[in-house]
């Protein structure tokens, strides 16, 4: 019986010393790591018997080794040792994106064999990804953007047949993409500027174009990309007759003037239309107030008290718009938009109280008490350069424009001496709820910033779904509207379009740095517009005061320094449980705000980054 109990001693003392001297080697590989970087591994108590405490390490109690190292936007800086990551044999999730670090992948990260998610993301790491690497057949997610690895893309990727996610962009990558066609699994996907070339393959064309820009590929999932030239000599056989090819050219100079014509008589039709429904404008000329003077809270819009009868008693017809809609002589020239509104005049509104909610180079923004407890925001324009036919023309186009998260126009009107838009009121503005004196940021929680964040990008990006040249043109704090329940709106879309560019233009700190003349605002413009919103939401810092503060520069400063937490309000620093998708979404700011248009990435490719971090 002594000799079994020996046996049995023996036995568990051999199993307790195998247990802690594998977590004393992990233990042992992370100080070696910790050793060869600098950022937050210096803040590990080293003393501890166990770094299963250490911040973003995790371990797996049943087996005591560590299983997760997470150290997103830490300040890392430093080169990866061999035998450091490459002896937590038993991790499944490492994450060390947006930091500094450089140098190559340690070959012996291979050992990792346990490895599911692998995001590297945003440091500056160099040279191949080693072969040792596509040992990893349990990988589902790996993400080595914004590094400067080269080379080729190894068909060997093929190996991780488990691969879910897959992200390589912003590297040096070279030659053609493999065709990765063992990656049944494959639901995400980017390759996009690096240097590679030649045709897509056909495993790959189910992704959308964003996920291949700033590469010279052909073919694909857009025309946006091009066709690839057809390099295949073609057979004698296989060229038409010239009687085919005079055949096709008669037939198709035929087929265009039957179009010609039946596009002029369509025209002819629209206009003879439009002429029997126009309205007749004869000169108005309502009261102007001085242009330095402006009303205070509670005034009326026009401060001088002259009789309205006499401004409109040469009007002859006020029925009748082919868009917009003018209903009866009460609205005096007023044109409305849509079905469901309390109609008013032109002297309601020049009789109604009202306060100022902003001034700029656009013109004066109003919020106007009527009568009824009907509340409208009322834009009066400044400086209108286009003819009364064109301004009508834009202003209709902008009031067909409809989305849950853009703010319609309800109505406008055309003076000789006032232009007026007028919009649905809404409570309050972001600008108020982050800067306002009498307000509380307590509320503003981060999952209802990355809320207003998804719910303004979505309705940019719907503005930017309707053509390449259609733009908002003056994205700012100030024109997202904010619900009482805080549901995001962005308004005055558009309206730059109708203002001199000789007008007071002014840099802000929204303004990308490229644009120097209001009608030529790009949708890259309003990229960089939309992201110093992302940075106003994340820092709670004012763009519009009187520092001179340079918002994302001072973001893009603070990073470098390797101190990402102090960007952040203090009022989000509160939701600990957040900070990887905060420092995710701060990346995505500066992204944005990149001096160079073409690195800033598209509205939609934006959008559907905010929502994976919501989600």
């Amino acid at each position: 019986m002594s000799s079994s109990y020996l046996l049995s001693f023996l036995f568990l003392s051999l199993i307790i010393s195998t247990v802690f001297s594998d977590i004393n080697a992990d233990k042992a590989a992370l100080l070696r790591l910790s050793t060869a970087f600098r950022g937050r591994t210096l803040l590990w108590n080293i003393t501890n018997t166990t770094p299963c405490s250490w911040q973003g390490v995790k371990c797996n109690t049943t087996i005591n080794r560590v299983t997760e190292l997470r150290l997103p936007g830490g300040g890392l800086s430093g080169e990866m040792p061999l035998n450091s990551i490459g002896n937590l044999t038993e991790i499944r999730t490492l994450s060390l994106r947006f930091n500094s670090l450089s140098g190559l992948l340690p070959s012996d990260l291979g050992s990792c064999t346990k490895l599911r998610v692998l995001n590297l993301e945003n440091n500056n790491f160099s040279g191949a990804i080693p072969m040792t690497f596509f040992n990893l057949n349990n990988l589902v997610r790996v993400s080595l953007s914004g590094n400067r690895f080269s080379g080729k893309i190894s068909d060997r990727f093929n190996n991780l047949i488990m691969l879910k996610t897959l992200y390589l962009e912003n590297n040096n990558f070279s030659g053609s993409l493999p065709d990765l066609k063992n990656l049944s699994q494959l639901n995400q996907f980017n390759v996009s500027f690096n240097r590679l070339t030649g045709s897509i393959p056909s495993s790959l064309v189910r992704f959308l174009a964003p996920s291949f820009l700033g590469n010279s590929l052909c073919g694909g999932p857009a025309v946006s990309l091009g066709p690839c030239p057809n390099n295949n000599p073609t057979n004698q056989s296989d060229k038409l007759s010239g009687g085919a090819i005079a055949g096709i050219v008669i037939g198709s100079v035929v087929g265009l003037l039957l179009v010609l014509l039946v596009l002029f008589m369509l025209v002819r039709i629209c206009r003879s239309k439009k002429s029997s429904r126009q309205v007749s404008m004869s000169p108005m000329s309502p009261v102007k107030p001085p242009e330095d003077q402006f009303p205070s809270s509670h005034s009326t819009i026009v401060a001088e008290n002259h009789d309205i009868e006499n401004v409109f008693s040469d009007r002859k017809d006020t029925k009748g718009r082919v868009r917009g809609k003018v209903c009866d002589d009460r609205t005096k020239g007023m044109v409305f938009f849509g079905e469901s509104f309390e109609l008013f005049s032109l002297e309601d509104l020049l009789k109604a109280s009202a306060e100022v909610l902003g001034k700029g180079f656009v013109g004066t923004t109003y919020k106007a008490y009527l009568d009824r407890d009907v509340e409208v925001v009322v834009k009066r324009l400044k400086n209108v350069s286009v003819s009364e036919k064109e301004f009508r023309e834009k202003v209709e186009d902008l009031g067909e424009i409809g989305h849950e998260n853009l703010v319609p126009l309800r109505a406008y009107y055309y003076g000789r001496d006032e232009k007026l838009i007028v919009y649905d009121s809404m409570p309050t503005s972001l600008y108020t709820v982050l800067h306002g004196e009498r307000v509380s940021k307590e509320a503003l929680t981060w999952v209802i910033r990355s809320r207003i964040a998804l719910e303004a990008a979505t309705g940019i990006e719907y503005l930017h779904s309707l053509g390449p040249k259609v733009t908002h043109g003056n994205i700012k704090s100030s024109n997202i509207l904010l619900s009482e329940y805080y549901d995001a709106c962005v308004s005055e879309f558009g309206i730059t379009q109708l203002i001199s560019s000789r007008s007071n233009f002014k840099m802000t700190g929204y303004t990308a740095p490229e644009v120097t003349d209001i009608h030529n605002i790009s949708q890259k413009a309003d990229v960089y517009s939309f992201g110093t919103i992302l940075l106003e939401l994340l820092t709670g810092k004012n763009t519009i005061n009187n520092d001179g503060l340079d918002l994302p520069k001072w973001v893009k400063s603070i990073v470098e320094e390797r101190w990402t937490i102090q960007v952040f309000d203090p009022e989000l620093i509160r939701f600990q449980n957040s900070e990887e998708q905060m420092v995710t979404l701060l990346h995505l700011a500066i992204s944005c705000t990149s001096k160079h248009p073409e690195r800033r990435p598209p509205m939609a490719e934006i959008t559907r980054r905010i929502k994976q971090i919501c989600s």
